[in-house]
């Protein structure tokens, strides 16, 4: 402390536990001027008058609140602004608690499907009875070389969503039952999301009932997936089973994961009938 009970800058900050450059960023935003600077060294100096104000914006920042609105407060001081202010911010909290639960959730899936994708019985075909789920889906017809053809059909899925596709649920690829059927696994006719139940997807979604379904995990991609089809139309075949709908084919480890092809693991879904 020096010039007459005024206190350096550093000193200010070391006594708020701030850095400099954070006081240096709220005199620039107009919310704390200093008290007096040194025009010949540009050294600036506060006095306790400023301590009051630092506090308020301290206390606010904590809540966090945008400097702007902090600033407004401060050229407008007033109870009732503040009662408002607090208001909003409580509601604001709130909401974003809601946001990191469902940012929660999501984690919890998606471990719950990493450790599911590790634990594969790879190369089995088996038949399961797969729960009632939510999907959107368009009808896309490609054939996949790279991991890269299905972005065109990933973005118009994601069109005017408040969440990317990323965020929601998993991305899945399927052939129609009439070319199931015809033995014809060379192109995909339906590019698909299964959402989550906590997904806000806007657009037209379908609900799945539950499905008995034939199904197949291997290592692998969408690249390697036509010889697994024909592995499974022949296990279809051999026990009577009829197909009721379209494939869902649903990469469970992939780029997005891992660089390592050797720990793919896709799993394709068939259902069917007795």
């Amino acid at each position: 402390m020096e010039k007459g009970g005024l206190f350096r800058i550093g000193d200010v900050a070391k006594l708020f536990h701030l850095s400099v450059g954070t006081l240096r960023h709220y005199e620039k935003a107009g919310l704390l001027q200093p008290e007096y600077t040194d025009d010949e060294t540009g050294y600036r100096y506060y006095s306790t008058r400023q301590f009051e104000c630092l506090n308020t914006i301290r206390y606010l920042r904590v809540l966090d609140m945008p400097l702007e609105q902090i600033a407004d407060f401060l050229n407008n001081r007033d109870i009732d602004k503040m009662q408002m202010m607090l208001r909003q911010q409580k509601e604001a909290v709130i909401n974003k608690q809601k946001e990191l639960k469902i940012i929660e959730r999501k984690i919890e899936h998606r471990l719950r499907q990493i450790e599911d994708a590790l634990s594969s019985e790879l190369d089995i075909i088996k038949v399961k009875h797969i729960a009632p789920r939510r999907i959107a889906w368009i009808e896309s017809t490609l054939s996949i070389e790279s991991y890269l053809d299905l972005e065109s059909s990933i973005r118009r899925l994601e069109q005017d969503q408040r969440d990317t596709v990323v965020f929601l649920g998993k991305v899945g690829v399927g052939i129609a039952k009439d070319r199931l059927l015809k033995g014809q696994y060379d192109r995909y006719d339906m590019v698909f999301l299964l959402l989550d139940k906590e997904d806000a997807y806007s657009g037209p979604i379908e609900d799945l009932p539950e499905e008995t379904c034939v199904t197949l995990r291997f290592c692998g991609s969408h690249m390697n997936s036509v010889v697994q089809y024909e592995k499974m139309a022949d296990f279809i075949s051999e026990h009577n089973y009829h197909i009721t709908g379209f494939s869902k084919e649903i990469t469970m480890i992939d780029y997005g994961i891992t660089d390592d092809t050797k720990k793919f693991v896709t799993e394709i879904q068939i259902p069917v009938s007795d």
